[in-house]
């Protein structure tokens, strides 16, 4: 029923919770705690009829809902209590992490960045009984079954990692070279790692040269997410701390050194996230690459990433191109680079779920961020511009397993680019580009 961390394996525990396993068996700094193993789910949705359910015209809520209106067999209650004591106990009663871990997960085929549910500042044997049910059904959230498509039901299993939580004062993603004589690549940001991987925030970006240059761009980071008793609470960054490196280059390097030893263990280029937290860095997950991200920066001209009445923060020039004035002008945008490819479409903009229905296929969304509830948008769009976020955000993962062109962090794109006009997306060299009406 409970397998310690250190001795998760993939086969049987999933990707996310089989590759900590394997890095705390190296021992690299991974936080301890356990996983309810894919024979738990598979205990639990035992006697429900999943294809049957599936044939419903509601195929992801229903079987959704059979979960969790489902007791957990009796036996997980206490078998979690008990873990917790084991794993953590020497903390008190410390908050947790409670993690999906699926099969088909965190593979080099398929990433499902963001595509199930976890939760962050769990307390107490009961409440993390509850966040294990719902990580269970959200292998049927409507994302999660449009971001598999038709892989049948019987090849699905997830099982759920719990880990003591972090509170972050730094949390990032980190890109290992993807070949010989590349950098590595370092996104960070104020507070928890899900604004990163989110995208709410444009982020710092390093690059990590292989003898230990480093080049970065400084964003202007408005909002931080951090743990306030059992909630999550998004509050605006400090002005002092906006505009100022989250970590300094010797910390950048730092980084990139442990996560050399991250690819070496895993045998391969690795999307680490990972923390800081009271001055230590932790690794909370390590995955295959699963497509190239664009080259950055990608000229000598460094992404903007503040508002067009903001003097830009950076350590490298940043500028915004200037409307032309003939009857032939362009408006050009600038941004990170998140998806490569080109292409013309429809500006739609999209500013959260109740204007989704306003999308067409061949459009090129426009939006604040997206979050992992965005994915089926991906499947019909052209391109996608953001106005926060960075290439290494889940949203960009996707994007780039799509095949879409991607520019994240355009500041104020849902206001400076007009719904229905024409716009060209160039996701290799961060550049939107709008023709003047």
């Amino acid at each position: 029923m409970i397998v310690p961390l250190v001795s998760a394996k993939a086969a049987t525990c999933g990707g996310k919770a089989g590759a900590l396993g394997a890095l705390l068996r190296a021992g690299l700094p991974v936080p301890d705690g356990f996983v309810l193993p894919f024979a738990a789910y598979r205990a639990a949705v035992r006697g429900l009829d999943l294809e049957r359910l599936a044939a419903e015209p509601d195929r992801a809520g229903t079987v959704r809902r059979a979960i969790e209106a489902r007791p957990v067999p009796a036996a997980v209650p206490a078998a979690v209590a008990g873990a917790l004591a084991r794993a953590l106990g020497d903390l008190g009663d410390p908050p947790v992490a409670v993690r999906s871990s699926a099969a088909h997960e965190d593979t080099g085929q398929t990433s499902a960045a963001g595509q199930h549910d976890s939760f962050l500042a769990v307390r107490g044997a009961g409440a993390v009984t509850d966040a294990v049910r719902a990580c269970w059904a959200s292998l049927f959230t409507a994302r999660a079954v449009d971001y598999r498509g038709e892989r049948p039901l019987g090849d699905l299993a997830m099982a759920v990692l719990v880990q003591r939580h972090l509170d972050a004062e730094v949390a990032g993603v980190m890109f290992t070279p993807a070949a010989p004589g590349d950098a590595t690549r370092v996104e960070a940001s104020w507070g928890l790692g899900p604004s990163v991987v989110g995208g709410t925030v444009t982020p710092d970006a390093y690059r990590v040269a292989g003898d230990g240059p480093v080049t970065r761009v400084v964003a202007r980071k408005q909002t931080r997410l951090d743990r306030c008793g059992g909630r999550l609470v998004t509050s605006d960054v400090p002005r002092s701390d906006r505009d100022r490196p989250v970590i300094d280059d010797a910390t950048a390097r730092s980084l990139a050194a442990l996560g050399t030893e991250i690819a070496a263990v895993r045998g391969g280029p690795q999307d680490v996230e990972w923390a800081i937290a009271d001055g230590r860095v932790w690794i909370l997950q390590a995955r295959p690459l699963t497509a190239e991200t664009p080259a950055w920066p990608p000229s000598l001209t460094s992404p903007p990433t503040t508002p067009a009445t903001d003097t830009p923060a950076t350590d490298t020039p940043a500028t915004v191109a200037a409307p032309a004035t003939s009857s032939a002008a362009v408006a050009m945008l600038t941004g990170t680079p998140g998806s490569r490819g080109i292409v013309t479409g429809t500006a739609r903009i999209i500013r959260g779920p109740r204007d989704f229905e306003r999308a067409r296929p061949g459009d090129i969304i426009v939006c604040p961020f997206t979050d992992p509830a965005w994915t089926p948008l991906l499947r019909i769009a052209a391109g996608v511009v953001t106005e926060t976020g960075g290439a290494l955000s889940h949203a960009a993962i996707v994007a780039r397993e799509h095949g879409i062109p991607a520019v994240l962090g355009v500041a104020n794109a849902t206001t400076r680019l007009h719904d229905d006009s024409a716009v060209t997306v160039d996701g290799a060299t961060g550049t939107v580009t709008q023709a003047a009406p």
